[in-house]
């Protein structure tokens, strides 16, 4: 191989390894975009963010599709949290802290999968008037989210979000001392106007139980996927 042949080869590798770290960053940026849309309960903007044919596993319920995702995040949680009211609602708290990210991205280039770690706080000011009937007044969340996402046209979107609680806490007795309001789905759509479109094959149970989620990303060192 001649020195200009070399220079060649090493030049498309570093390209490409740029590439790979260019689409890592697009990644974060679309998922942490999804946190602080969710945050303020913009149904419209989170259901942007997915592919056509995209899909939300929440609460052991799949939700296919963009008008399925909209009624996750406008019919259900944007009615429920501020009456359809897009935030920030003065008095109303639900901020989602993304973090811990780990993103693969393919060869080509053209899919990836990610796993992030969620925190999140929410309840009322003892000043608002609408108190969300069931929601605890202050309380703590964390899930976990294994997600896989696809380039369509150049643009990064979602492609499959899975998101499973990992633990709940009012804010005044703990996680010691509480359990998990949010529960597994039961009944789908149109049964329950608010349901999934399919439900998994088994619940995931929710606080103070624990439902794993398989880690996509292979061990840094021994180069494999492992399992506990």
């Amino acid at each position: 191989m001649s020195e200009i042949d070399e220079l060649k080869e090493s030049v498309a590798a570093l390209s490409h390894r740029v590439t790979l770290i260019e689409d890592q960053q697009a990644i974060r940026k679309l998922h942490y975009a999804y946190g602080y849309y969710i945050d303020y309960n913009w149904p419209h903007a989170v259901a942007d963010l997915f592919a056509e044919n995209g899909e939300v596993i929440f609460l052991s319920g799949i939700y296919r599709g963009r008008d399925s995702i909209y009624r996750l995040y406008g019919t259900w949680f944007q009615e429920f949290f501020t009456h359809s009211e897009p935030g920030p609602v003065d008095g109303f708290l639900l901020d989602h802290f993304q973090m811990q990210d780990i993103i693969t991205v393919a060869e080509d280039g053209q899919t990836a999968k990610g796993r992030f770690r969620a925190l999140l706080a929410g309840g009322n000011h003892e000043s608002r008037d609408y108190h969300p009937e069931g929601l605890p007044e202050q309380f703590y969340e964390a899930g976990i989210y294994e997600n896989d996402y696809v380039k369509e046209d150049g643009v990064w979107k979602i492609k499959r979000l899975d998101y499973v609680v990992q633990w709940q806490a009012e804010y005044a007795d703990g996680w010691a001392k509480t359990e998990s309001h949010l529960q597994p789905a039961v009944e789908t759509y149109p049964g329950n106007p608010l349901g999934p479109d399919e439900l998994l094959p088994e619940q995931r149970l929710t606080w103070p139980h624990r439902s794993p989620l398989h880690m996509h990303y292979a061990h840094p060192v021994i180069g494999k996927a492992v399992r506990g």
